[in-house]
């Protein structure tokens, strides 16, 4: 009870100073406080212009890729203008034909895009295989359409996703696909240069998908 009672008289003593002191400073100078309130306001409504590294300078605006629509197991894949409205269709936006090759396992191990070319060359039709970073590169690429001749394509160029062939398809390639079933796609681990992984790739809906490619 003592220490209860001590203890709240010296809080209360501490206390009535510093109120009759504020109080006082309070009456004193009310001149002063309108003045630092007055000069408060001013500062906040003063626009700060922010640091010169804090501005954002913006970047390009690049294409992005999407699935506009499928054809069998290939996919059409185009590239939507970031200029255009959400929602608004480019006729003129550049498409390729799309599918993903898996092993024995369903292991996502390839991916070919096909795109119809200029008329003018012998090559109709141009494609980009993507392979893994551990292909031998030196066995180079082969493809064979159901029972037809194999051909071998050379790498063009690897970079951090992988490694690509660049290959261009005739005419009479592009005839062959739209009447066969499947290719086989062919390649060589480096780390097992003696194995063949073979990778089917399905030609069901090329036709359709290659001839909506061609009619833009």
């Amino acid at each position: 009870m003592f220490n209860t009672t001590r203890t709240a008289l010296i809080l209360a003593l501490l206390a009535a100073p510093l109120g009759l002191s504020a109080q006082t400073a309070t009456e004193e100078t009310p001149a002063a406080t309108t003045e630092t309130t007055t000069d408060a306001v001013e500062a906040t409504e003063t626009p700060v212009e922010p640091a010169p590294e804090a501005l954002s300078l913006g970047e390009e605006a690049m294409p992005e890729a999407y699935i506009k629509s499928e054809s069998g197991d290939w996919k059409v894949q185009c590239l939507r203008d970031p200029a255009l409205p959400e929602g608004e269709d480019n006729p003129n936006e550049p498409c390729q034909l799309f599918q993903v090759l898996q092993d024995v396992n369903g292991t996502n191990v390839a991916e070919v895009t096909i795109f119809p070319l200029a008329e003018g060359g012998k090559a109709v039709a141009g494609a980009n295989i993507l392979v893994p970073l551990e292909t031998l590169l030196s066995a180079q690429l082969t493809i064979q359409i159901d029972n037809g001749k194999a051909r071998r394509y050379p790498y063009s160029f690897c970079s951090p996703i992988g490694c690509f062939a660049r290959v261009g398809f005739t005419s009479q390639d592009i005839a062959a696909m739209e009447k066969g079933a499947k290719a086989k796609v062919l390649l060589r681990p480096a780390p097992a240069p003696d194995e063949v992984v073979a990778l089917d790739m399905s030609l069901a809906g090329f036709t359709a998908g290659f001839d909506a490619l061609t009619a833009k």
